[in-house]
């Protein structure tokens, strides 16, 4: 399904306590299927109740670049509105910098 030029990363936080991804799955994870020939985001999954809350996150990350965290509060504060908000940003800069260390290897 991906082509060998991609790997995958996976960002973790820890969501409100009172939301239900926590009850659920204790943390709020978010995986990123990177293509490393561009360094450009082409799929994404993360833990959620609704199904459009999971198509909605893929749908802020893909096309953008996993090398650049610049952008990712301003999007997601800009853009998403649930309680899982703060969980995204801070997944996302963890999978990023997991995602420059494979690249400086």
């Amino acid at each position: 399904m991906y082509p060998k030029s991609t790997i995958y990363v996976l960002g973790e936080a820890k969501s409100p306590g009172n939301n239900a991804i926590t009850k659920e799955y204790d943390s709020f994870f978010i995986g990123f299927v990177v293509d490393t020939t561009n360094n450009l985001i082409v799929d994404t999954e993360c833990t959620s109740m609704l199904d459009i809350t999971s198509k909605f996150v893929t749908s802020i990350f893909v096309g953008q670049s996993m090398a650049d965290c610049d952008w990712i509060e301003d999007e997601v504060t800009s853009r998403y509105f649930g309680s899982s908000q703060k969980a995204i940003i801070v997944a996302f800069k963890q999978a990023h910098k997991k995602y420059m260390n494979v690249l400086h290897k």
